[in-house]
């Protein structure tokens, strides 16, 4: 198929000027798909996963309906977490970059609601939000859908994963007969048809291949490593690396904070990102990345929905991802606008095992590497320091610092040669002891054979779950919440809450055990006390619930 251009879709020409500032040379595949349908006004239903593209992909036809001079509600796009909200606005806005009038507003939980009903009230043509909130903007009356003429669902299986169904039928239903209803999901779950079929018109699909999917411009190592030598093995992949940006990825909030510590105390420009930051916290860390003054993000998957950053030239799993999806989720964040990008995962024991089927998953090719030593750190330090000093010769008028050098010599009984070396030194600093006694083996993940995969794939017992994707096993807790069948709740209600509050993926909530009074929901160890803690003042379906760590196993 010959490749299209964008300024071959008809666009608005202040669109074609945005789309050039961000640095688009042409359409993704997905867009390339999606957008000349979309702007037909059909009804689409795209697969497609981040880092596809897939936001332009609905952005831009989207912005080229909004009609500026009315000031009523025209599309509303419907998002999982409130990071992936708050990215799809910012993304649509610098699509409206020329479009002068048009007003974007994300709508979340966890922001002041009476700002966003200010926003609403003043004008808004385009509202990006969290089922959630929007229902609760429903409910208000502070929201009104009847001049509504699109509505997006982005990462819709994320949606039906998070218990967000019942949210998203109430929100659909309340909309115009006559509308364009665009759906972008990674996968297609029989849900997925099943909400196709009852709000879509003859939609037309359009995916991405599944090769397309696998982000093939990203080299792929791992390395076997003991706990107590992570963040040792981390420093010196960064020193040997040297990449400009870099985002690293770890599975709690406290392991973030943790390792932020770690990395700074050792000199490196590093923050955090996580759920418990507030907004204010957020914007300061991502324009610190963006512009280069941190060069390290330490982030939580959910906190990673909102990175959206071209020049990462590598990524660290400092954990391995608990879903295989969150894998590619997380190879995406580098080897973007065709650039090449690297990817580094520190396995311990059996969680080779996990990576092995990530590699499955991914149909790609993750290479052992053995642990880099100290020696090979500072042979490589010393060539990138040489490599810039003769950059420097080549480009520098040095006269007046080998007059300083000429003096220093002449007063000393010092040579030329020991003079570089010493400051060659000093460049790299201090040398330290390795404290890596024993190298791990390097092992392909193809040779590996099936221990540890013994009893499930995730060595403990299958939860007992509505949904696929309960975990179970040791690694789980079971809460105890004081609402049931009783107060009409459903399993989705929970689940939504739970990952709507806490920003947990709904996948890793286990079984969910509802009686008529009462509910036992599973969730995992490491989280407990964080979910307890910030649905204290939640609400579900309107009731206030209270929730503690249940007595029983």
């Amino acid at each position: 198929m010959d490749t299209i251009r964008f300024d071959e879709l008809m666009l608005d020409d202040r669109l074609l000027r945005a789309v050039t500032d961000m640095g688009f040379e042409e359409p993704s595949p997905i867009q390339a798909q999606a957008i000349p349908l979309q702007m037909e006004g059909l009804d689409i239903i795209g697969q497609a996963q981040t880092g596809t593209g897939k936001t332009a992909a609905f952005g831009i036809p989207l912005l080229q309906k909004i009609d500026p001079r009315s000031k009523k509600l025209q599309a509303i796009a419907l998002c999982p977490t409130r990071e992936l909200a708050i990215q799809v606005a910012d993304e649509i806005r610098k699509l409206s970059k020329y479009m002068h009038g048009i007003k974007i507003l994300p709508i979340y939980g966890g922001q002041d609601i009476v700002r966003q009903i200010r926003g609403l009230k003043e004008g808004t043509q385009i509202v990006i939000g969290t089922p959630g909130r929007v229902m609760d903007h429903m409910r208000r009356g502070t929201i009104k859908f009847d001049r509504v003429h699109t509505v997006i669902l982005d990462e819709a299986d994320e949606m039906l994963n998070m218990g967000f169904l019942e949210d998203m039928e109430t929100i659909l239903s309340q909309l115009p007969e006559e509308r364009q209803t665009v759906m972008f999901s990674a996968t297609m779950p029989g849900a997925i048809a099943q909400i196709a079929k009852k709000f879509q018109k003859d939609p037309k699909i359009v995916k991405v291949v599944k090769k397309e999917l696998t982000v093939p411009k990203v080299t792929q190592y791992y390395y076997e490593v003991k706990p107590k030598n992570k963040v040792e093995v981390m420093c010196r992949l960064l020193d040997m690396y040297a990449p400009k940006l870099s985002v690293v990825f770890c599975n709690t909030k406290k392991q973030v904070d943790e390792l932020v510590q770690a990395l700074q105390g050792r000199g490196y420009f590093a923050e955090g990102l996580h759920g418990d930051l507030k907004q204010v916290q957020r914007d300061r860390v991502m324009k610190g990345f963006r512009t280069g003054r941190t060069e390290i993000l330490v982030a939580t998957d959910v906190a990673a929905r909102g990175i959206d950053v071209d020049d990462v030239e590598a990524v660290f799993n400092y954990d391995i991802p608990q879903d295989d999806e969150y894998y590619v989720h997380r190879i995406g964040r580098t080897g973007r606008a065709g650039r090449e990008g690297m990817a580094f995962s520190l396995v311990v024991g059996k969680e080779v095992y996990k990576l092995r089927d990530i590699q499955r998953y991914c149909k790609t090719k993750i290479l052992p590497q053995p642990i880099p030593s100290l020696n090979d750190v500072t042979e490589i330090k010393a060539e990138k320091i040489l490599r810039e000093a003769e950059e420097t010769i080549q480009n520098t008028d040095l006269t007046r610092m080998v007059n300083i050098i000429e003096k220093k010599i002449l007063e000393d009984d010092y040579t030329t040669m020991d003079l570089a070396a010493a400051l060659l030194r000093l460049s790299m600093g201090d040398e330290m002891e390795d404290l890596i006694d024993e190298r791990m083996p390097v092992r392909s993940l193809d040779d590996l054979d099936d221990y540890g995969n013994r009893g499930g794939r995730n060595g403990g017992r299958g939860g007992r779950s509505y949904k696929n994707g309960g975990r179970g096993g040791n690694d789980m807790v079971s809460l105890f919440i004081n609402i049931g069948k009783n107060q009409n709740v459903r399993p989705g209600d929970i689940l939504g809450a739970i990952a709507g509050e806490s920003g947990i993926p709904g996948k890793l909530v286990g079984s969910i055990d509802m009686y008529d009074k009462y509910t036992f929901v599973e969730v995992p160890r490491e989280q407990a006390d964080e979910i307890v803690r910030v649905m204290k003042d939640a609400k579900i379906k309107g009731k206030s619930v209270h929730m503690e760590k249940a007595n029983r196993r």
